[in-house]
C-alpha cells in the first residue's frame, strides 16, 4: 500500500516540477499571452513532456494557429478559442498552416502532405456545444490528454525528431518549447504515464513502412493533390504508384476548400470498407461527411430513396441467361463456344455500353477489347440472343445489374440529386463499364474539382475497353501520371514485370500512359519463390510456406483466380488448422487471420507478404477467343503479383484439367 501511495506521491511530484518548469518558460518566451492562452498552453507544455514537441506562436496574429504539436499521430495545428473561426478566417487559417509545413520532407526526399495536418479547436473551461466545427476537432480545456494518446500513430521518434528540427526554420514567428520530466520522477498522471509512452513508442517503432504515405508524399503526387483543375481530372499509373493514395489525401484536401457531402466509390465491392477506414485514420474531422460505398450499393440506394427499391436476384438472372442460351447456342457455338465469352458480349459490350438498337450494335469500333470478330449477320444473331435473355428477365421481373444501373442513370436525368457531392472520387475506374461512366457524370458532375478518376488499364480484371469520350467526360489536360512504384520491393515488382498485360482502357484518352515494365522502383529488397507441381503436392507446400509466415499471417493474402479454385485452397487451409477471412468480409482492420479470396477481390488491396494459387486450364484452347482470354490473365496475374510488398510466393498446380472440384 505504501509503495502504491509513494508512486502517487512521485507523479505529484513530477507534475508539479513540469508545471513550474512550463509556467517558467512561457513568460520568458511569450510573456504577452492572455490568461486563456497561458493556462491551456502551459497544460500542453506539461503533457508534451514525453514523445511530442511544441511551437507556439511569439506575437499575435490574425488567422494563424496558436501553436503546432509534431508527435506520434502527426502534425496538429491548435487554435485556443471559444468557437472555430468562420469563412475566410477558416479558409486562411488552413492555408496558411498547410503552407507553414509545405517544405518539410522525410529522408527519402518525399515532402509533407499539407493533409497531414490535423487542426484542432481547444476551448477554454469545461466543455460545450461547438456548432459548425467544419475540420477541427473540438476539445475542451479539461480533455487535453485525448489529444495526446496515441490512437493511430504515424511518425516513430526518428521521424518525429526530423519534422522538429525543420520545423524550427518553417515555422517562422513560432517559438519551440519543451520541458523534461524529472529523471527520478516516477510515473505521472495523463499522456505522462511510463506506460503510456512505452506504448507510444513500441506503436510507432512497430510502424509498417506503407503507413508513411499518412504524412509524407512524393512531391509530384503533393502536386497532384493540390492542384486546381477546371474540370473532370484522370490520376493513372501502373500498380503500386500510389493512385488511391494521392485520391484520398486530395479528397480531404478539396474538402477542406468545399462544403457538402463526399463520395468515394469503385466497382470493386471490397475496397470501399478498407479505404474508408485508412480515410478515418487520415481525416478524422471529416468522417461525417465522406460516404464509401461501391457503385451498385450507391445506386441500390438511390434508387431506394427513389421509390424504386431493386434488388438483384444473381440465381434468377443465371437461369434466365442458361434458358435464352440454349435457345440460340446452335447459331453462337459455332462462332465460340464458351456461353462465357457470349455472357460478357451482353454484360460488357451490349448492356456495358447502353445499345439499345441493332443499329448501335453494328457501328464500328464498338467492341474494344474482343477479339472475336463479328460480321454484321453474326451480330444480328447475337442481338436476338440479347433479346431473349431481356424476355426472360422481364417474364420472372428480374434486374440484372447493369440494368440498375441504367434504371438510376435515367432517374439522375428525370431529376439529379437536391445536395450535389462536393467530390466524387472513383477508383479503379478501369472496370467500370461504359454506362456506369455516364452515371457517374451524372453524379459528379463535370465542375471545378468535381471529378476525379482513378485507374489503370493494365489492371482491367474484367474484358472489354472503352475512352472517357465515350462516356462524354473530357479530361484532355487534366491527366496525370504516377510512374515510381511504392509499394512492392524490387524484388517482387521485377516478377510482376514478367507479365505482358496488354492495356484495354484509354489511360489518358489519347495520350499514352505507362505500364508496369516502365515503372520505377521506389524501394528495395524483397523475396520471391516459385513453386511448380501437382494438385496431390499443393497442401504440403503450401502449408509449408503458410508455417513461414507466422508471424506475419495478418498480413498476409492467399490469391486465387476462379472461385472453384478458391474452394479447394479452403478445403486445404480448413485441414491444417489455419484460420482464414474472406477477402470478401475484410474492412483493414488488424488481425491474426490469413486474407483469402479471387484477384476480382484483392484489386487494390495490398498486403505484406501474398501467396498466389494458379490452377492451370484445359490445354489445347486455340482462336481469337482463347487470345482474348490469355490476355486478360495475364491483366490478373499481374493484379495479383502486385499485391504483396516484401514476399510475393507463386505456385503452379499443371495437373488439374479433368480433376474434380
Amino acid at each position: 500500500m505504501s509503495r502504491r501511495g509513494g508512486s502517487v506521491a512521485q507523479s505529484k511530484h513530477a507534475r508539479r516540477v513540469l508545471q513550474q518548469q512550463a509556467s517558467a518558460l512561457l513568460n520568458e518566451k511569450i510573456p504577452q499571452l492572455d490568461g486563456d492562452r497561458r493556462r491551456i498552453l502551459t497544460a500542453l507544455l506539461v503533457e508534451t513532456a514525453g514523445n511530442w514537441r511544441l511551437f507556439v506562436r511569439a506575437t499575435p496574429l490574425d488567422e494563424q494557429a496558436d501553436a503546432f504539436l509534431v508527435g506520434p499521430d502527426g502534425i496538429f495545428a491548435v487554435t485556443v478559442a471559444g468557437a472555430p473561426p468562420h469563412g475566410s478566417s477558416r479558409h486562411e487559417l488552413v492555408r496558411r498552416a498547410e503552407e507553414r509545413c509545405a517544405g518539410i520532407r522525410d529522408g527519402r526526399g518525399r515532402v509533407l502532405a499539407g493533409s497531414a495536418v490535423h487542426f484542432v479547436l481547444i476551448t477554454p473551461g469545461p466543455p460545450v456545444a461547438v456548432r459548425d466545427a467544419g475540420l477541427f476537432r473540438v476539445l475542451a480545456e479539461p480533455e487535453l490528454a485525448k489529444l495526446l494518446k496515441p490512437a493511430a500513430p504515424h511518425l516513430n521518434r526518428r521521424q518525429i525528431e526530423e519534422i522538429s528540427a525543420q520545423a524550427e526554420r518553417f515555422f517562422d514567428g513560432y517559438v519551440p518549447l519543451r520541458v523534461r520530466v524529472p529523471e527520478r520522477g516516477g510515473t505521472t498522471d495523463g499522456f505522462l504515464d511510463a506506460g503510456s509512452l512505452v506504448d507510444a513508442e513500441v506503436a510507432a517503432a512497430q510502424l509498417r513502412p506503407f503507413d508513411s504515405w499518412l504524412t509524407f508524399l512524393h512531391p509530384h503526387q503533393r502536386a497532384v493533390v493540390t492542384r486546381d483543375y477546371r474540370g473532370p481530372a484522370r490520376i493513372s499509373g501502373p500498380a503500386g504508384t500510389g493512385k488511391t493514395v494521392v485520391a484520398l489525401h486530395r479528397l480531404r484536401h478539396v474538402a477542406r476548400r468545399t462544403g457538402g457531402p463526399l463520395l468515394f466509390t469503385t466497382f470493386v465491392r471490397t475496397l470501399p470498407p478498407v479505404h474508408e477506414a485508412a480515410f478515418r485514420r487520415l481525416a478524422p474531422e471529416l468522417g461525417d461527411r465522406a460516404e464509401f460505398l461501391h457503385l451498385h450499393a450507391w445506386v441500390r440506394r438511390f434508387l431506394a430513396g427513389r421509390g424504386q427499391a431493386v434488388e438483384v436476384d444473381a440465381r434468377g438472372v443465371r437461369t434466365a441467361f442458361g434458358r435464352a442460351w440454349m435457345r440460340h447456342r446452335a447459331v453462337l457455338e459455332p462462332i465460340e463456344r464458351h456461353d462465357e465469352y457470349w455472357r460478357t458480349e451482353l454484360d460488357r459490350v451490349i448492356k456495358g455500353r447502353g445499345f439499345t438498337t441493332l443499329e448501335e450494335y453494328r457501328r464500328p469500333s464498338v467492341r474494344r477489347g474482343r477479339e472475336v470478330r463479328l460480321g454484321h449477320e453474326q451480330k444480328a444473331a447475337v442481338w436476338q440472343f440479347y433479346e431473349t435473355y431481356q424476355e426472360m428477365l422481364a417474364e420472372r421481373g428480374l434486374h440484372d445489374h447493369n440494368d440498375v444501373i441504367d434504371l438510376a442513370l435515367a432517374e439522375l436525368r428525370r431529376q439529379p440529386l437536391e445536395t450535389r457531392y462536393a467530390a466524387v472520387v472513383v477508383d479503379e475506374v478501369q472496370d467500370i463499364t461504359l454506362n456506369g461512366l455516364r452515371l457517374i457524370k451524372e453524379l459528379g458532375g463535370t465542375g471545378p474539382n468535381q471529378l476525379l478518376l482513378v485507374g489503370d488499364g493494365q489492371q482491367q480484371v474484367y474484358p472489354g475497353g472503352w475512352r472517357l469520350s465515350d462516356a462524354g467526360i473530357p479530361v484532355q489536360g487534366r491527366g496525370e501520371v504516377l510512374r515510381v512504384n511504392y509499394r512492392n520491393r524490387a524484388e517482387v515488382l521485377a516478377f510482376a514485370q514478367r507479365f505482358d498485360a496488354r492495356n484495354e482502357v484509354d489511360d489518358l484518352d489519347g495520350a499514352a500512359g505507362i505500364t508496369l515494365r516502365h515503372a520505377e522502383a521506389g524501394n528495395t529488397g524483397g523475396t520471391t519463390a516459385s513453386w511448380r507441381g501437382p494438385e496431390r503436392d499443393l497442401a504440403a507446400e503450401l502449408t509449408r510456406r503458410i508455417a513461414g509466415l507466422r508471424d506475419t499471417l495478418g498480413q498476409t493474402a492467399l490469391i486465387v483466380f476462379q472461385h472453384q479454385d478458391l474452394v479447394r485452397c479452403r478445403r486445404i487451409l480448413r485441414a491444417a488448422g489455419i484460420p482464414v477471412l474472406s477477402l470478401d468480409d475484410y474492412s483493414g482492420a488488424p488481425d491474426d487471420h490469413l486474407k483469402a479470396g479471387t484477384v476480382h477481390r484483392a484489386k487494390g488491396l495490398d498486403f505484406q507478404a501474398v501467396l498466389v494459387v494458379e490452377f492451370t486450364g484445359e490445354p489445347g484452347e486455340r482462336g481469337a477467343a482463347a487470345e482474348e482470354a490469355s490476355d486478360l490473365r495475364d491483366r490478373q496475374r499481374l493484379v495479383a503479383a502486385t499485391r504483396a510488398r516484401d514476399f510475393l510466393w507463386w505456385g503452379v498446380v499443371e495437373d488439374t484439367f479433368g480433376a474434380a472440384g
